[in-house]
């Protein structure tokens, strides 16, 4: 891509597309305008059809350290509901193409609010994870609690937000909120070599395992069924699908188009 954005990195590497927080003399802090450009490079990569899947990570020791404090710290509650800020951030749940997010050092706050939002998350072995927002006198805005809540159950998201601590890698895995603790020099390199792997694979079967993979939180059991059943009938109108089982029946490698 040939754009250049202030806070943020953007590259296309083997079919993958990638997005880095820019701010590294700050921890990658997370302030309005950057996430302007991660939601508008999110969305054009969705709709790249040289893009299968997305990386999201960060440059220097952090992957975000949190919300830019400055901008927020003399805000009134008129103000924050006039500019209705977290629009953006629901965007991104828009995104229909898998996301995967590496993290290292910190994710906190806003930063971990932002990593919640990735359908796969590595963490190297320094990662940090937490919501200090209680010692601040306000709490999780962009889904923290929600998200958090659905990911580990409702004690422990609890005693987390509540006491506003921060949790190791090694306990984010325990919990469930990361796939993978990967050691620091292979953590991009890792993450690369998974993004290829779903790269591969048939992009509508993607998108709809994944939007029926994210119903199941909300939906009842029969409802996410329900849903599960129409995108597994879909599929059965596109080329892919019948790509993939002639392949299969003629003992071959699937060319599989997005179609």
């Amino acid at each position: 891509m040939s754009k250049t954005y202030e806070y943020i990195e953007v590259s296309i590497e083997s079919s993958i597309g990638i997005v880095k927080l820019n701010r590294p003399k700050v921890l990658n802090a997370i302030n309005r305008p950057m996430v302007s450009e991660i939601v508008t490079v999110l969305e054009e990569f969705d709709r790249n059809d040289e893009v299968k899947a997305m990386v999201l990570a960060g440059n220097g020791r952090a992957f975000a350290a949190g919300a830019d404090i400055d901008e927020m710290a003399e805000a009134t509650a008129i103000e924050l509901e006039l500019l209705n800020q977290f629009t953006e951030w629901d965007r991104l749940a828009w995104v229909k193409k898998p996301i995967i997010g590496a993290v290292q050092g910190f994710a906190l706050g806003g930063g971990f609010e932002l990593a919640l939002c990735c359908d796969i998350l590595f963490a190297a072995q320094d990662a940090e994870f937490g919501f200090p927002e209680i010692s601040l006198g306000v709490m999780p805005g962009a889904g923290g609690t929600q998200r958090l809540t659905k990911l580990m159950g409702k004690s422990k998201a609890m005693e987390w937000l509540l006491t506003g601590d921060r949790m190791s890698a090694k306990e984010a895995l325990h919990y469930g909120v990361i796939n993978r603790v990967i050691p620091k020099e292979l953590l991009m390199e890792e993450t690369m070599n998974f993004a290829k792997k779903i790269a591969k694979q048939p992009p509508l079967s993607l998108r709809l395992i994944k939007e029926s993979v994210h119903k199941a939180v909300d939906y009842s059991v029969y409802e996410g069924m329900q849903y599960e059943r129409k995108n597994f009938y879909l599929l059965f109108a596109s080329n892919d699908q019948k790509e993939g089982m002639r392949a299969f029946k003629e003992k071959r490698k699937p060319k599989f188009e997005g179609e």
